[in-house]
């Protein structure tokens, strides 16, 4: 429980609230009560046919009991919704902030899909914990209270019936219905964000589904997903059921109870015919008050089982953390990586060893070599994505890990392979790297990755929307925007990983030939499997297996003979 815990302890701050809302209910509920209660008394009184002056009390009290009870059930409503939409704007913002800093080294192994669903599905969850929850029992005990002591001020044996039937609904039952959610939330959770995580999956991958043949594959597995947790959903409303059932015979057993206590004081003349009607609306009335609890136990069941589903990210070990007493960020400098290494778990070597590498302002740096190589590994240790498990990186002689993450990522700014083009236009999409920067310099940017013509020709230009994740734009054009994108930041040194990717070998030359002129203004890491266009380098960097292979100018590589030599051979065959 100690993550639903923590899920309310969200609402201590705004308490004030919770505790109008409760007061708000426990006035409607006892609003309803004294309606009915107030309205059997007259009824029975009024066939006696007394003055009316003994009738008027109780008429202006049905009255004001109906105007009650409408006014203060909106007003719990608008109080108790407006607390758990607040609190449930902590709560996401919360689970954001978690979980930005685990991105992308930090985040737990998961589907998109799962993710999404803990997200929006299981935060959604978390405002029936204020709503249904924890609200509903409050109010109920105020009420309880009230109304067992107006009865056994009445008729002490009818209090007494009626409090132990009250317990019995307000405990048992929702007990009942508690062990019966319970399993449901275990077993549905998953069952729901599995679903999520097969219907993400399959629209994401709709095309290559169609292309492939597999989308029918592809239904059918959506089909079981989704069957699968309608099974499990009538089998758990099975259970409900039955405890709702128990929660309507209740009243009905009350009401027996209460008459059959009532009845002889009557006949003794210890109660008259007024108030057995009062006693007699009271047992129905009073169930009002515990009726949302085997809801409320229903909704603690779920809840508590979403909160330990966010728990699982919220409580995610960091992989990296800023210093608490964070260094100032060098005016100038070097980035340099000592002797780094860094292994990932189960894997069966490292996926750097004693790797070096120098990025000056004015510097141009290439670094090559085959997938899985450690290329990327190395581009995220140099921005601090994750630190190194040996060596360390460091910026103007100061070790990055002394820095915060926010003004090292503003200096060294990564461009990377799986880097997303947010559902805007051009414009806003660079605008993201520099929000002040003008249009002469995004189409500049443009410009140097060999899209300003592309974009001049376009109707509304850098107005131009790009779809989900620049789906209206080839893979080529995406890939350059993205780069583009990089380029209008104002950072110092760029680390661009895979710049040229879905490019042909010329396209690639020209891509890298301009990129490397931009080390005339600031440092620039190109980060490649090819060696196309890769001659201007100050220095190249060959990375096999997660270790230096070669590294020099490209003359003094090729004269060396060795992979990047290779590589350089092969990409004159294929010229």
């Amino acid at each position: 429980m100690r993550p639903l815990a923590r899920a309310a302890a969200l609402v201590v701050p705004r308490r004030g609230r919770l505790l109008l809302g409760v007061a708000l209910g426990a006035g409607a509920v006892a609003a309803a009560i004294g309606l009915l209660c107030t309205s059997g008394w007259l009824i029975v009184r009024a066939a006696e046919r007394p003055p009316i002056l003994q009738l008027t009390m109780a008429i202006v009290a049905v009255r004001t009991f109906g105007i009650a009870r409408a006014v203060l059930r909106y007003a719990e409503r608008l109080v108790t919704h407006d607390l758990a939409f607040r609190v449930l704007a902590d709560l996401r913002r919360r689970f954001y902030v978690r979980l930005a800093p685990l991105v992308p080294a930090g985040l737990p192994r998961m589907r998109a899909g799962d993710l999404l669903s803990r997200f929006v599905a299981d935060v959604d969850q978390l405002q029936h914990l204020y709503l249904r929850a924890l609200a509903p029992p409050i109010v109920a005990g105020v009420v309880i209270a009230l109304a067992v002591g107006v009865s056994a001020a009445v008729l002490p044996a009818a209090g007494i019936v009626l409090g132990v039937a009250l317990l019995a609904a307000a405990t048992v039952v929702p007990a009942l219905t508690h062990v019966a959610a319970r399993s449901a939330a275990r077993r549905q959770a998953p069952a729901r964000a599995t679903l999520s995580a097969e219907l993400v999956e399959a629209l994401d991958g709709a095309a290559e589904l169609a292309v492939l043949g597999q989308d029918e594959a592809r239904l059918q597995r959506i089909r079981a997903a989704d069957a699968r947790l309608a099974r499990l959903v009538r089998r758990d409303a099975l259970a409900g059921g039955l405890a709702t059932g128990l929660g309507t015979l209740l009243p009905g057993l009350a009401l027996v109870g209460v008459l059959a206590v009532s009845l002889p004081a009557v006949h003794d003349g210890r109660l008259t015919g007024p108030w057995l009607g009062l006693l007699a609306l009271m047992a129905l009335a009073a169930f009002e008050a515990v009726q949302p609890l085997p809801a409320a136990a229903q909704q603690l069941a779920a809840c508590a089982r979403s909160a330990a589903r966010l728990e699982e990210i919220v409580d995610a070990p960091v992989p990296v953390t800023d210093p608490a007493d964070p260094a100032a960020l060098p005016d100038e400098g070097e980035l340099v990586a000592e002797a780094v290494g860094a292994r990932f778990e189960g894997a069966a070597r490292p996926a750097l060893a004693a790797v070096d590498l120098r990025l000056a302002p004015g510097r141009a740096v290439a670094l090559v070599g085959a997938s899985g190589s450690g290329k990327t590994t190395l581009a995220e240790l140099l921005v601090r994505f994750r630190d190194p498990d040996a060596g360390r990186v460091a910026l103007g002689g100061t070790d990055v890990r002394a820095l915060r993450q926010d003004d090292l990522r503003r200096t060294v700014l990564l461009a990377a392979q799986d880097a997303r083009l947010f559902t805007t236009t051009i414009r806003e999409n660079l605008l993201l790297a520099h929000r002040e920067a003008t249009d002469g310099d995004l189409l500049a940017a443009l410009s140097a990755v060999g899209l300003g013509d592309f974009v001049a020709r376009l109707p509304e230009g850098l107005d131009t929307h790009v779809g989900q994740d620049g789906s209206q734009l080839s893979g080529g054009q995406r890939r350059r925007l993205l780069v583009a994108r990089a380029l209008v930041s104002d950072a110092r040194l760029l680390i661009l990983d895979e710049p040229a990717a879905h490019l042909d070998p010329p396209a690639a030359r020209a891509l890298h030939e301009r990129l490397l002129a931009e080390s005339s203004r600031r440092g620039v890491l190109v980060i490649a499997h090819g060696v196309a266009g890769l001659e201007r380098c100050d220095e190249i960097v060959v990375l096999h297996e997660g270790r230096v292979a070669e590294r020099g100018t490209h003359d003094e590589l090729l004269a060396a003979g060795g992979r990047y030599a290779t590589m350089a051979r092969a990409l004159q065959v294929m010229a």
